[in-house]
């Protein structure tokens, strides 16, 4: 069925469910700074508003807005910058 995960003292909320394709999430950030680890590859697309994002081994940011997707491999950390509540997609692979 549906998993509800909360992180950043519920300033990061995601609905976790799988389908044909994995297991993907869907979830809203508020505004703030985060870090997040991955365990798979993530297929991260924005679906409101915009993130700023610093992947791993890099230290360029890049902003991704409504509709543009980012990758980031597996056993990786990388930082989101939100400066107003962003929703997402996120497809594990």
């Amino acid at each position: 069925m549906f998993n509800v995960n909360e992180y950043f003292d519920g300033k990061v909320k995601s609905l976790a469910f799988q389908n044909k394709k994995g297991d993907v999430t869907i979830g809203v950030m508020a505004i703030g700074e985060y870090e997040f680890g991955t365990t798979t590859i993530e297929h991260m697309t924005v679906t409101s508003g915009e993130m700023k994002v610093q992947l791993p081994n890099s230290a360029e940011w890049k902003v991704f807005g409504e509709y543009e997707t980012f990758v980031v491999e597996k056993n990786t950390k990388f930082k989101v910058i939100v400066e107003d509540q962003t929703s997402y997609k996120c497809v594990y692979s």
